[in-house]
């Protein structure tokens, strides 16, 4: 997929129906929601105020990643 293409609300619910975990990070506020079900609350923490996909995004095994904590990159990732 070219890095240029803007992923939205249904390419966001479709990365949930495949993880087992989100942790979606927002400026200071962090929040983990469990996988497998596409809710309201998990996609609206997963778009930016354009309605995009934040960045970065990240899947590691069954763990998304969405936005950036460096504390919560460094446990999932190391």
């Amino acid at each position: 997929m070219p890095a240029s293409r803007k992923l939205g609300k249904s390419d966001a619910a479709k990365l949930v129906r495949g993880a087992s975990r989100v942790i979606a990070a927002k400026g200071k506020k962090l929040t983990r929601f469990p996988g497998g079900k596409a809710t309201a609350d998990v996609v609206a923490a997963m778009l930016g105020p354009t309605g995009n996909l934040r960045s970065p995004t990240l899947r590691v095994g069954k763990t998304l990643l969405v936005g950036f904590d460096e504390r919560t990159f460094s446990e999932v990732l190391l």
